[in-house]
């Protein structure tokens, strides 16, 4: 946040000057976050990992199950503060920014960045407070989890012959892969600077996409050449899997890696207006907003489709040759550009402020129009993010998932066992809810925060009194600390309370349902969000004629389906990704307590 913060108001002044400079400052702050995060992750793992087998255990193989779930733990404190970077953060942005939007757009035909709007300045600490810590932690959360996940999985493997726990650096492949993703980001740096010119405002969404490609391209043969050099030419993870060799971890890793890469391209599809479907929902929305709203609703559900297919294709695959092991290096791989991910994940909100920054200090309408042209992208590639963060979060989960089944002892999970079938439904309505709660919530703080406004602009109009900025943060903080209780209640508090009073089976059940049911309705919130708030920046762009440009009917119309989709696409949609993760971090972590209140069928103790 604080590299965000210093960067935006470079970014716009560095946008007055010259745009390829506009656009390096807007970048490589968040590089800077990138390498940080994965490096600190690595580094406090790695460390954890040497302090519990140097200290607190035997450097034995035979004691690696107890000593890897032990580091489960660092994934459960990462997911925590995850849940409320996102739920928090999301909760505050968007009661500015739909606050800031409807009262002074519509009401007052003022942008939600003129000073005299007195939420401006709150919408702007929002896209730090959501977009930037939230994002981050998010996906801190998604990498510590999958590699506790892997470690887990592989420590399991003492009992067998030729079992990875027995290769201590072998078992060190999870972590040498995220290790070699941080080579890779600064290599991609370097080249995306050499080859990439922004001298048009055209040719920003093709360098912010070259840093993508890149960085899939030079990961892949680095993933080949480690799987190579440190895994042993076969091991075995279980009685089932005793035959893996590094050819499987390598497929399995390249899956998820160039599966997120899909997932990204079919996320900017959606929400582009570059293509046809944004384009789409800009000409109903000179009809009304309601039929703007109709089809983005359709939008977000058709966008289900490709990330689904990745994210099964990678399972089925990984899951066939390396077992849950291979589903959790699958996760890995997709964050395997996780440096570059978060990259252009914080170029968006820095671009975003940067804007904010030029309306307010009157730099003109040239700068303005650069600015708006890195946010425009900035928008793009922070739905491409989310895409990446809701398919590593399913792999995740299901990895995950995995973990947990082999920590509470579970050999099968049975479909028609009837606790199984209860945590199942319990499991898919549980993003429902959480999203209802995440979703009030934002409409609750947004309209104290209108109604703040509409007090004030009416004062500032008559020239009775200037904006109160602070009174909108008090609006926001307050909001965003008390409506983040009852959705991060019931996220942490479900799994165990199902699987203490139900048992293991309804857990198990209970995950299942989340996972499904939350990846679906994370992607189509997103991609609605994102394409609507894409339709809107096409109208004032002037991609419907001058006709339908700043303050015309469609306008307004695309102002309110930017509002409506502002709490989905940041809000409930991106901690959705947190629910399936953290209620399936803490069955993992609880996993030995569910177990012990469990029947010998799985079902609750009381039935024993």
């Amino acid at each position: 946040m604080k590299v965000a913060v210093y960067a935006n108001v470079r970014t716009a002044h560095e946008a007055w000057l010259d745009l390829q400079k506009g656009f390096n400052v807007a970048l490589r702050p968040g590089s800077v976050m990138g390498f940080c995060l994965v490096s600190l992750g690595v580094f406090v793992l790695f460390g954890l990992l040497v302090l519990f087998r140097g200290v607190l255990f035997s450097p034995d193989a035979a004691v690696a199950e107890e000593l890897y779930e032990a580091l489960a733990g660092y994934g459960l404190g990462g997911s925590s503060i995850a849940l409320f970077g996102r739920v928090g953060g999301g909760i505050y942005t968007k009661a500015a920014d739909v606050g800031a939007d409807l009262s002074g757009k519509n009401e007052f035909g003022i942008d939600e960045d003129d000073p005299r709007n007195p939420a401006c300045i709150a919408d702007n600490v929002g896209d730090n407070v959501g977009d930037v810590a939230g994002m981050g932690a998010d996906l801190f959360g998604s990498f510590a989890e999958a590699t506790c996940a892997a470690f887990v999985i592989a420590g399991s493997s003492y009992k067998v012959a030729d079992g990875i726990a027995g290769n201590y650096p072998a078992t060190l492949f999870p972590l040498l892969l995220s290790s070699v993703g941080i080579v890779v980001g600064l290599a991609t740096m370097m080249v995306v600077g050499c080859i990439y010119k922004v001298n048009d405002v055209s040719k920003i969404e093709g360098a912010l996409k070259g840093v993508l490609n890149i960085s899939t391209v030079l990961q892949t043969p680095a993933v080949v050449a480690l799987a190579y050099y440190v895994l042993p030419a076969r091991f075995a993870l279980d009685e089932t899997f005793d035959n893996v060799t590094p050819e499987k971890c390598i497929a399995s890793v390249l899956l998820g890696l160039w599966s997120g890469l899909v997932i990204g391209y079919a996320t900017e599809y959606y929400t582009s207006h570059t293509y046809r479907p944004v384009r789409e929902i800009s000409e109903t929305q000179r009809v009304s907003a309601a039929t703007g709203i109709i089809y983005g609703l359709a939008l977000g559900y058709l966008s289900c489709i490709v990330p689904t297919i990745c994210i099964g294709i990678t399972v089925a695959v990984a899951h066939t040759v390396a077992g849950m092991y291979g589903i959790a290096l699958g996760a890995l791989g997709m964050l395997g550009t996780l440096t570059m991910g978060l990259a252009i994940d914080v170029y968006g909100p820095i671009s975003d402020n940067a804007g904010g920054i030029a309306e307010m200090s009157k730099l003109g309408a040239e700068v303005r129009r650069k600015t708006d042209a890195l946010d425009a992208a900035g928008n793009t590639t922070a739905a491409i993010g989310k895409g990446f963060a809701i398919g590593s979060a399913a792999l995740v989960s299901l990895a995950l998932f995995g973990a947990f089944t082999v920590r509470a002892k579970i050999v099968s999970v049975d479909i028609l066992d009837p606790w199984t079938f209860t945590g199942l439904l319990y499991g898919a309505m549980m993003p429902y809810a959480f999203s209802a709660m995440t979703m009030k919530s934002v409409g609750t703080a947004a309209n104290d925060m209108v109604e703040e406004c509409m007090r004030q602009l009416k004062l500032i109009f008559e020239g009775s009194a200037k904006p109160d900025y602070e009174r909108c943060i008090a609006i926001s903080t307050d909001a965003s600390l008390r409506e983040m209780i009852a959705p991060g209640a019931l996220v942490i508090v479900s799994p165990l309370l199902g699987g203490v009073l139900f048992g293991k089976n309804c857990t198990a059940g209970m995950l299942s349902g989340a996972l499904v049911s939350g990846v679906q309705l994370a992607v189509s919130m997103s991609n609605s969000g994102g394409a609507w708030d894409n339709a809107k920046k096409y109208i004032e762009s002037g991609g419907l004629g001058p006709d339908h440009a700043k303050g015309s009917n469609a306008h307004k119309a695309a102002v309110i389906g930017d509002t409506v989709g502002d709490p989905l696409k940041d809000t409930s949609g991106p901690s959705l990704n947190i629910v399936v993760k953290l209620s399936a971090i803490m069955s993992l972590v609880f996993g030995s307590v569910i177990a012990d209140y469990s029947s010998p069928t799985g079902g609750p103790f009381w039935l024993k």
